[in-house]
């Protein structure tokens, strides 16, 4: 039976989505592992989001709390408000309260990816915040760490992400993620899945 990893995010500019959709490439690069992505419910009315210049909605299915259960695996993604993850995601985790109490989600592994406005808008800060609903779950968390090689230590060009995951500047909105940037998100996806499928033989 496939290792199922799911790639959970919300996205407000496209961002997230495209970070999101190279480690959906990644995971799914790897033999025996089925990756699938998902958004959050937005919690925002149209016409706010209208006013913000808010990217359309995509295609990709939203989940309901109750799905987080089938996943031998999860990947979580969200931009920053103010150093942590923003509203529409953390309503979505408030929204698990019963599998907290059930401890349904304890012991799968856990991954993370964010974008910021700005090279001090939180892509450090995003990750470790984040963490504090993966320990309340149970789960275990996974970063990269420095398997990206080289691209950990690029100085020669803005690159978002760090050891926690992988990230993205958004700027102004205009920018979008870079080559390199893309290039670590799938290596995320495909050191996770590797990780999962290993946590699920074990099982």
């Amino acid at each position: 039976m496939a290792t199922k990893v799911f790639i959970i995010y919300y996205s407000m500019y496209g961002h997230v989505e495209r970070l999101a959709e190279e480690i959906s490439k990644g995971a799914n690069s790897v033999e025996g592992v089925e990756a699938t992505l998902w958004q959050v419910p937005e919690t925002l009315p149209e016409e706010v989001l209208q006013k913000m210049n808010a990217s359309p909605k995509s295609e990709v299915p939203v989940i309901e709390p109750a799905q987080l259960v089938e996943a031998d695996g999860l990947i979580f993604g969200f931009p920053t408000r103010f150093g942590m993850m923003a509203a529409q995601f953390k309503a979505f985790l408030d929204a698990t309260g019963s599998l907290w109490r059930s401890q349904h989600l304890a012991g799968k592994p856990a991954g993370i990816f964010f974008s910021t406005g700005s090279q001090g808008g939180g892509q450090e800060t995003t990750a470790l915040t984040a963490i504090t609903q993966l320990a309340h779950h149970g789960m275990i968390f996974v970063p990269i760490g420095y398997t990206f090689g080289g691209g950990m230590f690029e100085m020669e060009q803005v690159k978002g992400g760090s050891p926690y995951g992988a990230g993205t500047y958004a700027g102004d909105g205009s920018r979008q993620p870079s080559k390199l940037e893309l290039e670590q998100a799938f290596h995320q996806g495909k050191y996770f899945a590797g990780i999962a499928k290993k946590f699920k033989s074990t099982l």
